[in-house]
């Protein structure tokens, strides 16, 4: 069964010419597999990377070791170039960037389980939402994967009226 949105986010995209990529961190990626189980998503999307380990985030996506070193995997900094630098590799029009902790695991007191940033790069801007979300792992996992499919829509041209 598809996702609903999913399927409302490839159909926007389909309709304004719009090409999506992705770097997933924390959905290791969720949202890839709910876009890609959209017929017809293979117009719309070239591809995207789960970029789990600062390494490949920084050598693929390009994200700054500095922003890596003093802000964390785990800031809005990072999503920020992740979105960035997967619209760049993927020449999408449109990217966007998970990065978070979904536990149970690797939390510190500023940055608890469930803290997620999500970032979406458009022609005209990059933006970037953080979460506080709650629950297990995988509904930390899909919490994040829902509001990132979310932002992407919202991120979206609306769709012409009839």
């Amino acid at each position: 069964m598809h996702n609903p949105l999913a399927q409302t986010v490839v159909n926007s995209a389909l309709a304004h010419r719009a090409t999506i990529a992705l770097a997933e961190s924390c959905t290791g990626g969720r949202v890839a597999t709910e876009i890609c189980g959209v017929t017809g998503a293979s117009q719309v999307f070239p591809g995207g990377v789960v970029a789990y380990s600062n390494a490949v985030k920084h050598t693929l996506l390009g994200v700054p070791k500095e922003i890596l070193d003093t802000c964390g995997a785990v800031s809005a900094e990072c999503a920020h170039a992740m979105a960035e630098g997967a619209r760049r590799v993927f020449g999408a029009t449109h990217a966007v960037a998970i990065t978070g902790i979904a536990g149970p695991a690797g939390a510190t007191p500023t940055k608890p389980v469930g803290r997620v940033y999500v970032a979406v790069a458009t022609p005209q801007e990059t933006r970037v939402e953080r979460f506080n979300f709650t629950g297990t792992r995988h509904a930390v996992q899909s919490q994040a994967a829902e509001a990132a499919l979310r932002i992407l829509l919202a991120s979206l041209p609306a769709p012409p009226r009839i």
